[in-house]
């Protein structure tokens, strides 16, 4: 099977180096997608050379797998022309992240948009439809129902909604709110009564205005004592005369923009037990590939104490076989098709007490999740980085590689 020919698209980087001879006779057609801002290295994800730091590995893994894989640039002035190349192909790895198109001059929604209708023919991991429903941390209010959910979690989509709701939660214990956008925990509070005086039963009591409440923000755990008046009017309209005095890096107003932009909030239970740290799975498809734990020191901004256990671990195997076994259920939930599976994505766990299991999920990602081997390189090149970190992260490459090379296969089976 012939490559494509991508020789009219701009390539942006200097050289492809490390990466593996395209197989003679490839048994499919795949694609890496990857963005170049034009400034900054172009982006805080580049090696010296142009390419994200992991994009070559992913390229090799497929390689290995039997499939050719391309490394290609989207550049917004060949918008058309990149689309019609990308048609060729049998499958597309996309590995931009978030805000890197419009930081580059294109345009985000036009460039997702022809992605979602390339999708309707062929895998493209991942859509931003896939993002946007996993991503978002809407997707904890779809699951409360499960078993990985929690059943008092509630979603803001407005600022009437938060003032009805909020009062009525924080009355009841500790809260956890959460605006949507954001990273590194900014606009993520946990938030208590300064009294430490909660109802007995959700509902029974709803909080004054005046009562005072401490915030601590989780980008950097700094802490503010604010009226519960004072906490959604930060929420809604951010610093004006009404909300009292901020020391958050954050501006608040959560909800700018409506829906349609990410303005929306989810309120949970606040989980003492998050002080123990939170289980990052780290799947492949349908498959556990390994658990990354994290103990926040200093706020989710600060330093993290990572320890990497293997997916059979004794410690999570009653988790991972029951989060393998629901995945088809948790994607109806979320309202996809496993068809939108994505190739790489993560589901992070949080410990919590008298519930169906011993933890629930905080967030999903699958939004151009990095593979760890290769983060030290950023900056410098492949070359830079300690063999053993090459080779752990070329492994987790290389299983990628089989599990898409399968999904694949599978589908042209079932044509």
């Amino acid at each position: 099977m012939p490559l494509v020919d991508v020789s009219g698209l701009t390539q942006v980087a200097s050289d492809n180096a490390h990466l593996l001879e395209q197989p003679a006779d490839a048994k499919f057609r795949t694609v890496l997608v990857q963005i170049h801002t034009g400034k900054d290295g172009g982006g805080s994800d580049k090696l010296k050379n142009g390419h994200r730091y992991d994009s070559i590995p992913i390229a090799n893994g497929f390689i290995k797998a039997g499939a050719s894989c391309q490394v290609i640039f989207y550049d917004h002035t060949q918008h058309d022309k990149f689309f019609e190349v990308v048609k060729q192909f049998d499958a597309i790895i996309v590995r931009c992240n978030p805000g890197q198109i419009t930081t580059a001059g294109g345009n985000q929604a036009k460039f997702d948009a022809a992605m979602l209708e390339i999708a309707k023919t062929m895998p493209v991991w991942p859509t931003a439809d896939v993002m946007s429903k996993m991503g978002a941390k809407d997707a904890l209010c779809q699951i409360k129902e499960h078993d990985f959910g929690l059943p008092d979690t509630l979603g803001y989509y407005s600022p009437e909604d938060i003032a009805a709701g909020f009062k009525k939660t924080i009355a009841f214990q500790p809260r956890v709110i959460k605006q949507n956008r954001g990273s590194s925990g900014e606009g993520i509070w946990i938030v208590e009564k300064k009294s430490k005086k909660y109802c007995e039963k959700y509902g029974d009591e709803w909080a004054a205005d005046d009562e005072m409440l401490i915030c601590k923000e989780a980008n950097d755990s700094h802490i503010e004592e604010h009226t519960v008046a004072e906490f959604l009017e930060w929420c809604c309209n951010g610093r004006t005369d009404k909300s009292g005095t901020w020391v958050s890096k954050g501006q608040g107003k959560y909800f700018e923009g409506g829906v349609a932009a990410g303005g929306q909030m989810v309120d949970q239970r606040f989980l003492p037990r998050i002080d123990e740290g939170e289980a990052r799975f780290m799947m492949i498809g349908t498959e556990l590939y390994k658990i990354e734990h994290y103990v926040y020191q200093n706020g989710v901004g600060g330093d993290i104490k990572t320890t990497i256990y293997a997916p059979d671990a004794p410690e999570y195997v009653e988790v991972r076989k029951r989060l393998e076994s629901e995945i088809p259920t948790l994607m109806k939930l979320l309202g996809l098709s496993m068809d939108q599976l994505p190739l790489l994505w993560a589901a992070d766990l949080i410990p919590v007490d008298d519930h169906a299991l011993p933890v629930v999920v905080g967030e999903f990602n699958c939004s151009c999740l990095g593979i760890a081997g290769f983060l030290d390189s950023r900056g410098k090149t492949l070359d830079d980085i300690p063999k053993e970190s090459y080779d752990d992260g070329q492994k987790m490459c290389d299983y990628i590689g089989v599990k898409g090379v399968e999904i694949l296969t599978k589908r042209k089976e079932a044509k």
